[in-house]
């Protein structure tokens, strides 16, 4: 193998028409042990522009040898291979002509089912290590340092290599740390490749893919949106559709899709909570509609939130009361649709949902789902709805939404918006919610927002709440007096899937400006603090 630079650049039935796109001849499956990081090197080979999914390691080899996978990547995982019911690797993978790369655990999982030796040999290996190469970096190292910084976590090291393998490099701890066998194309290594802490580690996973299984960097936004284009106007034929817009990147991504497929069919819904950010709203009816040419129905419903919500201040309570008010404010919506589509002598059978890759992993993969996932925490869709789905985002990460909306022509507003939580500020109050507050609340985080913006840093965060802590009462000067005014807090992250979050490390001028103004221009508000919490222990949002 020769190394190769990386390439540029419930009653809801559920129709597979356009759940998975067509990569069968060249896709990687990434066998899942239990890591944190399955979904991950995942991402990474898609990075690399070749097409991967996440199957659990419960299926046979016959099980994966039937998808026919151009290659397969083994995960790490928590287990020993010694441990009485870990995980094991029938040898039949390794047979089959298919190249097979192990990674962590499923490195140690290869070496033992093809006869090599696995030990614990009292040494462990966790965070940064350095590994050496024990010949010139070639093949699956081909292209990188002889001596590199990797991310270990193991206890267990392969201390023998199985016959017919050649060893390419070692740690302290660890004798065999990656090794190869070229004429199987078997390639294991014991660090982990695919976190941003092994900085050679995509270098390594692109020679694997392009070299050791000799696959192409061909899975691009403009392939994703062709075949899902054809998918979907197969699947839905003469139908009608609707789908709900929540303003947020994923439902305007697949709507815009939906509506590339089959123009005037698709009718969005948006209904408008007042409890969005400000000027949200007027972006989905303007420069949602202005890109895509979507019908959209509007259901301004904010004075029903507000009554439902009134004295409410717990929050989960807030997060049920939203749900059931949001679902029978579609359920109004959907009958108007319905109405209009009845009067043209036409059936709405379909129901447009953005459903993303990790939630369909983070629900068991996948196979023969049928229930509507809940709508990013309002409470989910009405379960009696006689709706087939559309899930065109099925197969994708966030990253990958956003670079299909960008190829679909939405705008960056929508395409780069942070994550905002269905219920919406009602979770970024911490009392009860009233019309003041809501505005307050807006005012203060669109200065921030603003300021985040013009910073240049938008991409370097993955979303900033800002929180009003309505309870709380703060003492300050202002003027030539004593103010008792709201504090409101700073919640920064950085994170690349928002299962583990760190505050972002902002520049204190930034802070500073974003504080500064808060303080002058919203008048309740008289203290501007910053969150410097991880998750875990905290989570992203406080309710």
């Amino acid at each position: 193998m020769t190394s190769q630079p990386a390439a540029a650049d419930d009653a809801v039935s559920h129709s597979p028409a356009a759940e998975r796109p067509d990569h069968s001849a060249q896709t990687v499956l990434v066998v899942d042990y239990g890591a944190q990081y399955a979904q991950l090197i995942a991402r990474r080979v898609r990075e690399a522009r070749v097409y991967s999914e996440v199957v659990p390691h419960t299926l046979t080899a016959e099980q994966i040898l039937a998808r026919k996978p151009a290659a397969v990547i083994l995960s790490g995982g928590p287990s020993s291979v010694y441990a009485e019911g870990a995980p094991r690797v029938d040898a039949e993978l390794f047979e089959a002509g298919v190249p097979v790369l192990g990674i962590c655990y499923g490195f140690q999982a290869m070496a033992y089912a093809l006869g090599g030796e696995v030990a614990r040999t009292g040494e462990r290996e966790y965070g940064k290590t350095q590994v050496r190469a024990t010949t010139a970096p070639h093949g699956l190292l081909g292209g990188t340092d002889s001596v590199q910084t990797t991310w270990m976590s193991h206890g267990d090291a392969v201390t023998a290599a199985p016959e017919g393998f050649e060893v390419l490099a070692a740690s302290d701890a660890a004798p065999v740390a990656c090794f190869a066998d070229e004429t199987r194309r078997l390639y294991g290594v014991q660090w982990h490749p695919e976190v941003k802490h092994s900085p050679q580690g995509q270098r390594l996973i692109e020679n694997f893919l392009y070299e050791g299984a000799g696959l192409k960097p061909e899975w691009t936004t403009g392939n994703i949106v062709d075949e899902q284009v054809a998918a979907i106007r197969e699947q839905v034929g003469d139908a009608r559709v609707i789908c709900g817009l929540s303003g947020g990147v994923d439902s305007a991504v697949a709507a815009a899709l939906v509506q590339k497929a089959i123009g005037d069919q698709l009718t969005c819904v948006f209904v408008d909570h007042g409890l969005l950010r400000e000027g949200e709203a007027e972006q989905v009816e303007r420069d949602f509609v202005a890109a895509t040419g979507a019908k959209l129905h509007v259901a301004r419903e904010a004075e029903r939130f507000l009554e439902a919500l009134a004295g409410v201040s717990d929050p989960e309570q807030k997060r049920k009361i939203i749900g059931r008010e949001f679902i029978r404010a579609f359920e109004d919506a959907e009958q108007a649709v319905l109405a209009e589509a009845a009067a043209e002598g036409a059936r709405v059978e379909y129901l447009v949902q953005g459903t993303l890759y990790p939630d369909v992993v983070e629900s068991g993969g996948g196979e023969g789902a049928a229930n509507i996932k809940s709508h990013h925490n309002v409470g989910g869709l009405p379960e009696d709805m006689q709706f087939k789905l559309i899930e065109p985002l099925r197969a994708l990460f966030k990253d990958e939404v956003r670079a299909v909306g960008a190829e679909l022509g939405l705008p960056p507003e929508i395409v780069q918006r942070h994550p905002f939580p269905g219920p919406g500020l009602a979770i970024r109050i911490i009392g009860d919610i009233t019309e003041q507050r809501l505005e307050i609340l807006r005012r203060a985080d669109a200065i921030a927002r603003e300021e985040l913006t013009r910073s240049g840093l938008d991409a370097e965060v993955w979303q900033m709440p800002v929180v009003l802590l309505a309870d709380v009462r703060s003492v300050g000067v202002q003027g030539d007096g004593r103010t008792y005014g709201h504090p409101v807090v700073l919640r920064p992250v950085s994170s690349e899937d928002a299962m583990t979050a760190d505050w972002s490390r902002l520049p204190y001028d930034l802070l500073a400006t974003i504080s500064t103004r808060i303080t002058n221009e919203v008048e309740e508000v008289n203290r501007v603090t910053l969150d410097v919490t991880s998750k875990p222990p905290g989570t992203i949002e406080w309710e």
